[in-house]
């Protein structure tokens, strides 16, 4: 039996499992642990393993996963399937994709090839949602703010120790709006909302494997590819980005999907997307370590920032905001 903090919901689990596979069922292993409140542990049975999802439905309901699961295995994308369910207590059996993330593979190998892979997946992401953009929620202006609130609410005065006066809050607000304005123009696609180096799974056949879809929505078209090519967790050559987002706009276009613009307004919507998620991320790993106790993401802060500094300097429109985060943070 795996000994966590709280055992009892252990043995909720493999009293669910035991009865999901008619017999007992052991051990239960971590496999993994998430920005949220969602545990993943590893079970194996005649020479199979399955993933289980601990997910407590007052923190974190699995119903949208179930869903979203299934839509996107039927479009052809390699997402864990859902074997079983319990969804009042929110356990979840599901197909194991392995425990190779795309993280640990580029941090030893740099293949480029994986990315094309893993553009390749977000247009059939992005294709589906041509035909049916009501089945996820809006990215709309409320969510865009309330996202980047986050760098106002916990990086700023959690992390910098900074109580902005009544003159920068009023800049933060402009720039704001300049970025939720920018993000509200772009065509509109299925938005995964996560699609990075962590969530991807490198495996053999249909590569990559896609974790973590449950928050997606229906939203501008660059996020998932500004995600992915600027990764929190690893960082690429410009030269790179450059050549993958070429490939992603020749593919997309491919593929009929809306993007008639040039390439020199899909590069500003892609780095002032960036920006509105660099904000939201600075807020999110802050909120992590002072709220939640997971110090581990504080490491992944410096390339964050520097993301958001680098790419800022270019628009004239966020120099006010570049200018003071960069003389409070560095």
């Amino acid at each position: 039996m795996v000994q966590t903090h709280d055992d009892n919901r252990i043995e909720q689990l493999e009293q669910w499992l035991s009865k999901s596979f008619g017999r007992t069922i052991g051990p239960v292993l971590p496999a993994s642990e998430d920005a949220s409140f969602r545990r993943y542990f590893r079970i194996f049975d005649n020479g199979n393993s399955y993933i289980v999802m601990d997910s407590p439905i007052e923190h974190e309901n699995p119903v949208a996963f179930v869903r979203i699961a299934k839509r996107l295995h039927e479009v052809g994308l390699n997402v864990p399937i859902v074997y079983d369910q319990e969804l009042e207590q929110g356990f979840l059996l599901l197909s194991d994709l392995g425990s190779t993330d795309y993280l640990q593979v580029l941090s030893e190998n740099k293949n480029p090839q994986m990315y094309r892979d893993a553009i390749d997946a977000l247009v059939r992401l992005q294709t589906a949602g041509m035909t049916e953009p009501d089945f996820l929620p809006p990215y709309n202006e409320t969510l865009l703010r309330r996202e980047m609130e986050l760098f106002r609410q916990w990086y700023l005065p959690k992390h910098l120790g900074i109580q902005a006066t009544a003159g920068e809050h009023a800049m933060i607000d402009k720039a704001f709006d300049f970025l939720v304005a920018k993000a509200l123009e772009q065509p509109k696609v299925w938005v995964h909302l996560d699609f990075h180096s962590r969530n991807l799974m490198y495996v053999k056949d249909n590569n990559p494997g896609i974790l973590d879809f449950q928050d997606a929505v229906c939203g501008p078209i660059t996020y998932d590819l500004v995600s992915l090519l600027r990764d929190c967790y690893i960082c690429w050559p410009s030269e790179f980005v450059d050549e993958w987002m070429q490939y992603y706009i020749r593919t997309a276009q491919s593929f009929g999907l809306p993007l008639d613009v040039g390439v020199d307004q899909f590069k500003q919507w892609f780095d002032l997307m960036g920006i509105q998620r660099h904000l939201k991320v600075l807020g999110i790993f802050s909120r992590l370590y002072y709220r939640d106790n997971k110090p581990r993401y504080l490491d992944d802060l410096p390339l964050v920032l520097d993301y958001f500094l680098k790419i800022s300097d270019d628009y004239p429109e966020l120099q006010e905001l570049r200018s003071f985060v960069a003389r409070v943070a560095t």
